[in-house]
């Protein structure tokens, strides 16, 4: 049986430097007209179709399903364009376990984001994530990340069948809540906007201030090095 990880994006994987900022004013600029200083938006752990809607409503505009959609278009068409003003980068430890997972045919990685789609592939992409990651699942239909997961675990069925155990990294006190609605086991990193403490009061299943090196993460979620084969011990090795 397989092992599944869903893996958030922005915080977890990488981080833009808020790149997509850029986008979204221009979004904006070409649905309503008006330019919006968005620098101070709060976004982090928030799904793309939220962080819409309050984009409407902070204008003064009703947030109509039409509406989020187009800004969203607007916005996955800009954002390619948009990444390379800021200094990003993929996070410490990302590459190094994507790299030891792929290797195995034990487990699956798939994305658990509030990206649209084409946003998630244009900020793997333009980070060199893309080719670990061929399904996932978005905010392209879905506002809420409980919805989010839902969609993601029945894809993970769908092309896996039996699931033994399943994995959520992220960075916010969203993916916790998402991760546990599904019954997976919360990896919580520090990696982004909330600290260890603030991670840690909504008990996830691990807590990290960052990715550890991929022998200590395989062993935690119970995968054997050596021999490809499982741990059988559930025991918590590390805090």
């Amino acid at each position: 049986m397989t092992t599944v990880l869903f893996w958030d994006i922005d915080g977890t994987l990488l981080t833009t430097g808020r790149a997509g900022i850029f986008a979204l004013e221009e979004a904006v600029n070409e649905v309503i007209g008006t330019q919006i200083d968005l620098a101070n938006l709060n976004t982090a752990g928030m799904t793309d179709r939220q962080i819409a809607a309050d984009i409407l409503q902070l204008a003064g505009i009703s947030p109509e399903p039409e509406k989020i959609d187009r800004l969203l278009q607007l916005y996955g068409e800009y954002l390619p364009a948009s990444l390379p003003r800021r200094q990003g980068c993929v996070l410490p430890g990302v590459r190094e376990i994507l790299d030891r997972l792929q290797e195995r045919t034990d487990t699956v990685s798939m994305l658990l984001t509030g990206n649209i789609e084409a946003g998630a592939k244009a900020k793997l992409a333009y980070y060199g994530l893309d080719n670990y990651f061929t399904h996932g699942a978005f905010s392209d239909r879905a506002e809420d990340r409980t919805a989010i997961a839902q969609q993601a675990l029945a894809l993970a069925r769908e092309l896996k069948g039996a699931i033994e155990k399943i994995y959520v990294i992220g960075d916010t006190p969203h993916d916790i809540r998402c991760g546990q609605a599904i019954g997976a086991r919360v990896v919580a990193v520090a990696s982004g906007s909330y600290s260890v403490e603030a991670l840690k009061a909504h008990q996830p299943w691990w807590t990290l201030s960052c990715l550890p090196e991929p022998t200590v993460f395989m062993e935690k979620i119970g995968l054997e090095i050596a021999s490809g084969t499982k741990v059988e011990s559930d025991r918590d090795l590390y805090d």
